[in-house]
């Protein structure tokens, strides 16, 4: 079962070594919270339809670590990972996220959900640590990949219902 995506992530550049996603989901923020930090959840979305998801390890807690690997359909498997910052329950996750090919191109990444009327709003602002960086991240094609990955979080949080 699937349900239309309520929208289109945007994409901002607020500052030169910055980037800020912002979402609406057509689910409340506790669902969302729940399909961004269960692994099993995780592995139903972040994949984004562009090959599978081989491991998702979450240590949900300040100083906790988080680790992704996947395998695209064509191409070489790759992994993200990083250390819980910050934890508000429902609301905020401030995270270190490395690209394993790239570890000294780490940022720091604040995601926050607002919630009006069922209705939830996702933000992250990716911190990097120098412009160039910021320019490759956004360079590399990550957009589209994203957007695919943002809808298949949506219907995740909403079949949660």
């Amino acid at each position: 079962m699937t349900a239309a995506a309520s929208g289109t992530a945007k994409v901002t550049l607020p500052a030169g070594d910055q980037i800020l996603i912002e979402r609406e989901f057509a689910a409340p923020a506790h669902l969302v919270w729940r399909a961004v930090t269960e692994p099993d959840l995780v592995r139903r979305w972040w994949h984004a339809n562009r090959g599978e998801v081989l491991s998702c390890e979450i240590d949900l807690r300040v100083g906790g670590k988080w680790r992704y690997v996947a395998k695209p359909f064509e191409g070489e498997e790759f992994a993200f990972y990083g250390e819980f910052l910050e934890i508000v329950p429902n609301e905020t996750i401030v995270q270190t996220e490395i690209f394993a090919p790239f570890p000294d191109h780490g940022t720091t990444n604040t995601m926050t959900l607002s919630e009006s009327g069922g209705v939830t709003t996702l933000r992250t602002l990716v911190q990097h640590q120098t412009t160039e960086a910021r320019d490759m991240h956004v360079g590399s094609g990550m957009e589209s990949g994203m957007q695919a990955a943002v809808d298949l979080l949506e219907q995740v949080a909403i079949l949660l219902r």
